[in-house]
This record gives structure tokens, sequence and C-alpha cells, in this order.
């Protein structure tokens, strides 16, 4: 007898796949004494986690100073300038020449190796801040006493022991490490009850179910009604929710997702713009090309000439 087991789709590991999300391990970094390092906005999404001792972290743009112990772990998610001390007296040095003078991948600061931290970034697509990065703060903290922070504490040890011990491979697999690292504080941010955003949508009850059918079938053509009843409540229940938490209605979002899967399509080149129009359950192409110049700003044509090779 066969078995048919229906497999959806995860919205989260959909979206990650769809940005291109990939990481670069930096150099590490070992001070001492009374010490501080002002580092310029990262081009990506920042990360840091503290293996040794204790320090302070101000972000541009936040109020309050967040006190980072062992086994802390960071995420800067937006471009802020950000500084890591001893102390709030200490008048921080810049950070690249230090990372340009780094032995063996260490960068040394102040005087003795009181505090060692692991760092890197993540990388994403060119729509990443539309569709990921605007629903997140801009510092996501994961202290280490906190028990649902016990993956994310063993991705940063597998980092370090990758890091430190150097075998075959090992820069590779701490670049997938911290990917996964990425995706368990994304998890963690949602099961602290993250309120609004897209990510919150995946953890409410309502929101979730219509959220997973448009990623399963986006060509589909949803009305409101067809997804309160994936939902399991009213049309007006389920609007009034998705708006609330996401920020925009259902069929708005089913739009600006379409437009995703069409914009890397596109970026990937092989396939003609009706083609990839009806992939994503447009009947016609200007009617693809107008929904997709309101939401990139550029017509297809356009767009593929711009990020032509960019897949």
């Amino acid at each position: 007898m066969n078995v048919q087991i229906e497999v959806l789709v995860d919205p989260l590991e959909d979206v990650l796949a769809l940005l291109g999300a990939t990481s670069q391990i930096s150099a590490s970094m070992t001070a001492g004494g009374r010490w501080a390092v002002r580092f310029d906005p990262p081009t990506g999404v920042k990360f840091n986690a503290v293996r040794r001792g204790r320090c302070l972290l101000w972000v541009d743009g936040v109020a309050d100073p967040i006190s980072l112990e062992q086994g802390d772990c960071f995420l800067l998610t937006l471009p802020r300038a950000f500084t890591l001390a001893s102390d709030p007296e200490t008048r921080p040095e810049p950070a690249p020449p230090l990372f340009v003078a780094a032995v063996d991948g260490v960068a040394r600061v102040g005087d003795g190796d009181d505090v060692f931290l692991i760092g890197g970034a993540f990388t994403f697509g060119d729509r990443a801040s539309t569709l990921l990065l605007a629903s997140l703060p801009p510092v996501i903290h994961v202290p280490a006493a906190s028990p649902e922070a016990a993956t994310v504490h063993w991705a940063v040890g597998e980092i370090d022991a990758e890091l430190r011990q150097a075998p075959m491979g090992g820069t590779l697999a701490a670049e997938h490490l911290a990917l996964v690292m990425l995706i368990r504080v994304l998890r963690l941010h949602l099961a602290r009850g993250a309120t609004s955003g897209w990510l919150a949508g995946l953890a409410d009850p309502v929101v979730a179910p219509a959220l997973r059918a448009m990623h399963d079938r986006p060509a589909h053509p949803w009305t409101v009604a067809e997804l309160a009843r994936v939902a399991t409540v009213s049309r007006s229940t389920l609007a009034a929710r998705f708006k609330g938490i996401v920020g925009q209605g259902p069929l708005e979002y089913l739009t600006a997702w379409r437009i995703e899967l069409a914009a890397e399509g596109i970026r990937r080149g092989g396939e003609t713009v009706a083609v990839i129009a009806r992939s994503v359950g447009y009947g016609s192409e200007s009617a693809f090309s107008v929904a997709f110049k309101r939401t990139t700003g550029l017509s297809p044509r356009a767009y593929r000439r711009q990020t032509a090779g960019v897949g």
C-alpha cells in the first residue's frame, strides 16, 4: 500500500532559501584590562558571541547598553555602528586597524585576554530588508542564562571548535553552523513572543496556517474567504488579525510574495517573463508587469537588465 505524506512548506525556510542567506566568519577578538572598540555599520547581519569574560555593547539608536556575559551572543540586524567595551569611560579605538593586524585570525585589544569573542556576518539577496529584516528589532540579545537558548549556544560552541582546531573544511563547516545559529536565533525571537511583523505571523495560530497555505501554493488564486477556511476563522477575523500582525492584508502579502518569487526567477534567467508570470499565478504578462513595477519600481525587463549575472 502506498501512503502519501503531505509535506507543508515552512515559510521561514522558504524565505531564507529565497534570500540566498550566506555566512562569513570574521577574525576573533581577545581583549583585557580597560578597552573599547568602535565598529562601523556592518553591510550584512552581524553576530558576535562571548566565549570568555564579559563586556558591554552599545548599538547606535538603542537607548541602553547591553551587558554581555560569557556564553551570550547577539544579532545586529540593521546597519548600525556599535561599540564593545570593558566599561563606559574608556575611549573606543576603531576596529578596522585592529582586525587588519590580526594574528592567526585573532585581533587583540587592551592588555591581556580576559575576554574572547567570535563573530561573523550573514549576507542576503537584494530584497532581504523588505522581506525579513524590517520585521526584526535592531539587536537580538541571547543571554546564556535563558534555557531556550541552549541550541544557539551549541551552534556557537561548534563554530568556535571548528575555528580553533582548524580541521579540513573547518571554515566551511563554521559558516554552515553560523546559518544554523541564525535560524535558531530567529526561532528564539519568535519564542519570546514577537508581537508584530512577518515572523510574528509564523507563531500566530490564525495567521500561520494562511501563511503556510500561500507559501505552499503561491500561484493558486487565493481569496480571503478560502484562506479563512484554511485558518478556520471568519474572513473578517483573518483579515484583521493578518493585517494587525503582519502589517498588510493577506492578498497584499500574497502579491508581495509572488513578486519575490518572480524576482528570483528573473535573476536566475533562463525563462521568459511570460513563463515566470504564469508560474506565480498571473494570467497575463501585462498584469504581472504592472504588479512587478508597483512593488519593485522597475519593469520585469528593466529588473532583468539591472540584475544580470546576479542569482
